[in-house]
């Protein structure tokens, strides 16, 4: 019975067999082909290709439509559109114009930066060789004069004659210059003494040896040369005429004389000719000298009221400015940085401010 059963289940009635497909028509069944569309539709669907095409190359959509296979058909080019740019560049610069993107090494045309980082470096370079040749050829310059100041009677002599005698004849020579022509002899120390007296300010002030302001030295040279040697020559001609007593007390009279009277006049000529050698306004020359007159007058009671006392009771006339001038390299350091630091105040304030480099009392 069992048996029976089962044999009866496997095999199917004639009734279901008939409404059960075969096996040849489920095989055929499982893969079925896509229907031919007749030509309408094929026309349809190109025409749908590009009219999808054509909104994406204006308005940025997807570049097809997909057919109506359920796939994504291939793009198809448009002409005349750009390809999108490549997230990394291929090398070279990149220049993004309106969301276009050209690559390529555009140094000539574009790289205007890398050229100007090199042409500020090679302006550097170049100042700092000419300041080098200054420093060097001055120095040269100079201890050349000094050391062969006896030349003409070497012959026969060591080194160390040549060293021992060199201080000696160094000072007959400068005595004789002063009485040859005193005026010019002391110009031109003033000249030195005051470029020199500058740069070591300017190296004080943290600048490099060789990275010094040309102009400001200059300036201070130039003031030196023509104003402060000439004009302290018959200063203490003058001082003398008027002071013309042994007593003990004319040394300090004639040391107050010189810390108001004449620092008064020496100071207010110093800013006026070098504010004028800056192209300032008389507005701004007038401006400075008032802001700074007094504390510069002040400032040079702290050094020279003592080195008077040398200068005054000490020191011949014909030699009181070498002193005067050789005291000028402290005074110089001292006195500019001080005038540097008010003027990077008075530049952070906005307002403008020369360039003070000293203030020479006397």
């Amino acid at each position: 019975m069992a048996a029976a059963a089962v044999a009866t289940v496997a095999s199917p009635s004639p009734a279901s067999r008939r409404l059960l497909p075969s096996s040849s028509s489920s095989s055929a069944s499982a893969a079925p082909s896509l229907p031919r569309l007749p030509r309408p539709a094929r026309r349809l669907r190109g025409a749908l290709r590009l009219i999808s095409a054509t909104a994406a190359a204006a308005g940025g959509e997807a570049d097809v439509l997909p057919g109506p296979g359920g796939e994504a058909e291939a793009p198809v080019p448009v002409p005349g559109r750009l390809e999108e740019p490549l997230e990394e560049p291929l090398g070279g610069s990149q220049l993004d114009i309106g969301g276009l993107a050209f690559q390529g090494d555009v140094g000539g045309g574009f790289g205007g930066g890398g050229a100007g980082s090199g042409g500020g470096d090679g302006n550097k370079a170049l100042d700092r060789g000419i300041n080098t040749a200054i420093v060097l050829g001055a120095s040269t310059y100079a201890l050349t004069k000094l050391l062969t100041v006896d030349q003409d009677y070497w012959h026969g002599w060591t080194i160390f004659e040549i060293l021992r005698y060199m201080p000696e004849h160094n000072w007959s020579a400068y005595e004789e210059a002063l009485k040859a022509n005193p005026v010019l002899a002391k110009m031109m120390i003033s000249g030195v003494v005051y470029s020199l007296g500058d740069w070591i300010a300017q190296c004080y002030e943290g600048k490099p040896i060789f990275d010094f302001d040309r102009a400001r030295m200059f300036r201070s040279g130039l003031v030196g040369f023509t104003l402060h040697g000439s004009l302290s020559h018959y200063y203490y001609h003058v001082c003398e005429a008027l002071f013309p007593f042994k007593d003990w007390w004319v040394v300090p009279a004639k040391v107050a004389f010189d810390q108001t009277i004449w620092s008064a006049i020496w100071n207010s000529i110093y800013f006026v000719v070098v504010g004028f050698l800056r192209f300032e306004s008389p507005t701004t020359i007038y401006s400075e000298l008032k802001s700074t007159f007094l504390p510069m007058l002040t400032a040079g009671w702290k050094l020279w009221p003592f080195a008077h006392l040398i200068t005054y009771g000490v020191i011949p006339v014909e030699q009181r400015l070498l002193w005067v001038d050789c005291v000028e390299l402290i005074w110089v350091t001292i006195l500019s940085t001080y005038s540097n630091e008010k003027s990077e105040a008075r530049n952070s304030d906005g307002t403008s401010t020369p360039d003070v480099s000293m203030d020479n009392s006397r």
